[in-house]
């Protein structure tokens, strides 16, 4: 898979190339400082991952993503940063970013975060899940039921309809009537928002 690698410092860029380029499947094809050459770079050579750091020059990365996105970018974001705010993370999801990546993490995470990424799920550092988007109460699980607690937490893990009928041992169809009663009695959007919440609940508890 083409990745390309947009961070201000020359530095940084080259630290992460070097990582990846010893990575079976995972090709850097370019390298940008900024918006712009991270446009043109996109629009030419059209890769499937971009990588971005979380302050571009004077601009939030995740600005940056969403008018690369706004002017047609089709490929995955990873974004990389130290930490995130309430607010910074609740426009991550906002934006769909599919990657969210610690820049503390080891360089195994970082490709196992783009492996994941280039299969078509996310990847959410759970440390940087630990952020509270709203003030709700630790305990979300309360109203679940017993198998709606262990499908809720399976999602939590990015598996699949299909993994966790799998795991269960039940139709894909009794999974995805699971995830419909948990995202209706937990007032959430989407399972990945349900992974979010489950992930700060255990936080929160010290689970």
């Amino acid at each position: 898979m083409g990745v390309i690698v947009v961070d201000p410092y020359q530095l940084v860029r080259r630290g992460i190339t070097s990582i990846l380029s010893g990575v079976d499947s995972i090709h850097v094809v370019g390298e940008a400082s900024d918006r712009k050459e991270a446009q043109a770079l996109i629009q030419s050579l059209r890769p499937d991952i971009c990588i971005m750091n979380n302050r571009i020059n004077q601009q939030s990365g995740l600005d940056v993503i969403g008018q690369l996105r706004q002017a047609g970018a089709a490929c995955r974001f990873v974004y990389l940063t130290s930490s995130m705010p309430p607010a910074e993370l609740k426009r991550a999801l906002e934006l769909e970013v599919e990657g969210l990546v610690l820049k503390e993490a080891l360089p195994e995470e970082l490709i196992h975060a783009i492996r994941m990424i280039s299969r078509g799920r996310k990847y959410y550092d759970v440390e940087l899940l630990e952020s509270r988007l709203t003030d709700q109460p630790a305990d979300i699980t309360a109203g679940l039921t017993p198998k709606e607690s262990e499908v809720l937490q399976m999602l939590s893990e990015g598996l699949s309809n299909k993994e966790i009928a799998a795991r269960l041992v039940v139709t894909e169809y009794t999974v995805k009537k699971h995830v419909s009663q948990i995202l209706s009695k937990l007032d959430l959007p989407d399972r990945t928002k349900a992974a979010l919440y489950y992930h700060q609940s255990r936080s929160a508890i010290g689970g």
